[in-house]
């Protein structure tokens, strides 16, 4: 099986998604997950799982172009093992596996010009699909979260992209409006501001997706609007 390497223009055009079956599993997994997950009823939350869905299957289909660039960490990755640990307990531990399986290629970031303070220490995001790969696409963007214990993700919106999250391992809060456990998905419709914390006690590992028009996805990262008060 090829081993994923920093691609250079000779190889760029050579890699697609079938040459890496690990991400190709994944990519299932995630199908999966927005398959069998409860909508909790929600016409809305139904209607955006089958939106993820179907972006999904184009991207396999079409067989995507996949581009490894160096992997990289925060310190919070620090944490990653102890929130993957914890997630092979959950009903997310199929998922759990499939993100095992590719996790020393991730590529932690920030999506920030500026971060805010003490969130250096306490968050990053690593893209598994979309504009900024490793799955090339603009169909939607899939990837991972990762909050260490304690930490409060500032108030943000999203415009005109729909969000969610599928909470893989640990729990946390948004707006103070319940608790999100393993398993559980929270829904963030276009526009609507929220904020995030975290229990003290563990990480907490989450899964994301976006979906909107194509030209908003188009290089897109994981950054905000910040909410003025």
């Amino acid at each position: 099986m090829l081993e994923p390497e920093t691609e250079t223009e000779e190889t760029l055009a050579q890699r697609r998604l079938s040459d890496y079956p690990d991400w190709g599993y994944l990519l299932r997994e995630f199908y999966e997950a927005y398959r069998f997950l409860s909508s909790g009823g929600s016409e809305k939350i139904r209607a955006h799982q089958r939106t993820v869905r179907e972006a999904i299957s184009r991207v396999s289909k079409s067989n995507s172009e996949i581009r490894f660039d160096a992997p990289a960490q925060k310190p919070v990755t620090a944490h990653l093992k102890r929130a993957l640990d914890e997630g092979r307990q959950e009903r997310t531990a199929p998922l759990i596996r499939a993100v095992e399986s590719i996790q020393d290629h991730l590529i932690w970031q920030y999506g920030y010009e500026k971060v805010p303070r003490g969130l250096d220490k306490t968050y990053a995001y690593a893209e598994i699909c979309g504009p900024n790969g490793p799955v090339l696409t603009t169909e939607v963007i899939l990837g991972l979260v990762l909050f260490a214990p304690g930490c409060t993700y500032p108030a943000h919106s999203h415009s005109e992209i729909s969000e969610s999250y599928i909470c893989l391992s640990g729990a946390v809060s948004e707006n103070h409006q319940g608790v999100y456990a393993p398993g559980s998905m929270i829904f963030n419709p276009p526009e609507h501001t929220h904020r995030i914390t975290v229990s003290k006690l563990e990480p907490a590992l989450l899964a994301y997706a976006w979906t909107g028009p194509k030209d908003r996805l188009a290089n897109q990262k994981m950054v905000f609007s910040r909410k003025r008060g």
